[in-house]
């Protein structure tokens, strides 16, 4: 059958210029034919700063079109070690440790503008930040 697919676990900085329409965000995603994966993380991450109206409904269709992983045991406890592990040397918090786990866990690259967040796990940056 073939070799699986590579999956994209997409970080918040980058959905977050997608939906603003930043043009290096858009052209990246577009171009993609991988399976894209968010984390749960990611899904509280980008409600907490979205405004009422027309850009929730915008994000709520967005989220529909994607896989959402949930926060599971396995995911917390690989987690909890990488924040452990990469907190006090590199400054990761519980978010993006979860992210990175989830990332490894469902053998995902994850797709971020922060490498410096992650030195736990192999990362893309599809575009510098602004």
């Amino acid at each position: 059958m073939g070799v699986m697919a590579l999956r994209l676990l997409l970080d918040t900085d980058v959905l977050v210029d997608y939906l603003r329409d930043r043009d290096e965000a858009v052209a990246y995603l577009e171009a993609r034919a991988e399976s894209m994966l968010i984390s749960a993380i990611t899904v509280a991450e980008l409600y907490a700063g979205v405004r009422e109206g027309e850009e929730r409904r915008r994000l709520a269709e967005f989220l529909a079109a994607l896989e959402i992983i949930p926060v599971d045991a396995v995911i917390a406890q690989k987690g909890g070690l990488y924040r452990r592990d990469y907190g006090p040397s590199h400054g990761v918090g519980l978010a993006d440790a979860l992210i990175a786990a989830t990332a490894e866990l469902h053998q995902a690259r994850l797709v971020t503008l922060n490498a410096i967040h992650f030195p736990m796990v192999e990362v893309e940056v599809p575009y510098a930040k602004p």
